[in-house]
């Protein structure tokens, strides 16, 4: 049978007149977009810092991960604790074109003031030296033969996620490995890539990681400040058109039967469904956007390094999607949106310390602490998350 079906009809209109919430999301995002884009430094008024744009760039990639969060677990029942690593294998794709493009500049003009002009593979050579000197190698690793293209790199953080997630799940589900199996199995393929590319030999310059990100090669003239909004301008539209995809991929009855899925596997297999293949196309595809969102996100960090593609931070991304609302696209947006922001405040210096005399409390040492009675808290008085709160208001009104 075919996994994807040729959508829902709607009998009042197009597709999002019969999404209201959609609308709104893509209204309001707008309107924030448009806000931002006024008082930034770059553009508008210069209200907004470019760190603070940095921030709220970074912040949309975040929830766009957690939106594609939310479609693997909210709605297919699958709770991945290892999204995150494909977030982070997004961001090395980027990073290592952005990190061999720079050196690449920066060595050839040194060299072509030799007397004696250099020859590619001196150039070569002086790119791999000045790159991996930092862990005692002078040679390319074969790992980075596309990273002079940026098509090929960019290509790379579509296909590396996605053949991964499409290998891992098929071996997975075709195994009918469920519930917290599935949940170990994916937080131990987590951690197994990080140890390895925490190693020096691993290509990708171990615990050092990529760094110097945010100099986009070619952009040199440029401000950050300019950068930072056009990274910002290019977060929004992703998250823009990954929410309408998901939305759209969910209303239908695709959507229809991985919620079955979630919510009685055994049955819909019974009723004929192929769910393996089900699950497959949700797993692989949220992989992919989760790639993306990576792919812009380390680029405003300006590194990324083994420690973003830990287990802890799977596992922060489900806490995310829990307190905004698992189920509901704008609740994972609401949750990582809050938490991301909230943590930037709290450990950023934002929060003032609290003197209670016989001890200070400092945010930067008990934000994690702070977020875990959020999470319980949540959990034990809002059960649908804060995004529930807005069904709640709809019912009223």
């Amino acid at each position: 049978m075919t996994v994807v079906s040729s959508g829902p009809k709607y009998p009042g209109g197009g597709f999002l007149a019969a999404q209201p919430a959609t609308l709104w999301f893509l209204g309001g995002l707008g309107l924030f977009t448009l806000g931002v884009t006024v008082l930034a430094e770059g553009f508008g008024l210069g209200t907004l810092s470019t760190s603070m744009v940095k921030i709220l760039g970074m912040t949309l990639c975040l929830c766009l991960i957690a939106v594609a969060m939310d479609v693997v677990w909210g709605y297919c029942g699958i709770l991945s604790l290892g999204h995150f690593a494909f977030f982070g294998i997004g961001g090395y794709a980027v990073g290592m074109w952005l990190m061999y493009a720079r050196t690449e500049g920066i060595v050839t003009e040194a060299l072509l003031a030799a007397p004696i002009p250099p020859t590619e593979t001196e150039i070569t050579n002086a790119i791999a030296t000045q790159i991996f000197g930092v862990v005692g190698s002078s040679e390319l690793p074969v790992l980075w033969g596309f990273a002079h293209s940026l098509p090929l790199q960019l290509l790379m953080v579509v296909l590396v996620p996605g053949l991964l997630a499409l290998v891992f799940g098929w071996l997975a589900f075709r195994s009918r490995v469920t519930g917290v199996y599935l949940s170990i199995l994916t937080q131990a393929m987590t951690l197994a890539l990080s140890l390895y590319l925490f190693q020096n030999d691993s290509g990708l310059r171990g615990n050092n990681g990529l760094s110097g990100l945010q100099n986009i090669p070619g952009l040199d003239h440029l401000p950050q400040s300019t950068l930072s909004l056009w990274f910002f301008w290019a977060s929004a539209l992703a998250l823009g058109l990954g929410y309408l995809f998901f939305a759209w991929l969910v209303s239908g009855k695709f959507g229809s039967v991985i919620r079955a899925i979630r919510d009685n596997e055994a049955r819909v297999r019974f009723l004929g469904y192929e769910v393996e293949h089900y699950k497959l196309v949700v797993f692989t595809l949220t992989a992919i956007v989760a790639g993306i969102a990576g792919a812009l996100y380390y680029p405003q960090a300006g590194i990324v390094n083994p420690a973003e593609i830990a287990p802890i931070a799977s596992i922060y991304l489900a806490v995310w999607v829990a307190i905004g609302g698992r189920g509901r696209l704008y609740g994972a947006v609401i949750g990582a949106a809050a938490v991301s922001l909230a943590s930037s405040w709290f450990t950023g210096g934002g929060a003032p310390a609290i003197d209670l005399g016989f001890y200070r409390i400092n945010w930067t040492d008990w934000w994690l602490v702070l977020l875990g009675f959020g999470f319980v808290a949540v959990t034990l008085f809002l059960p649908r998350g804060i995004g529930g709160l807005f069904d709640l208001l709809v019912r009223k009104s």
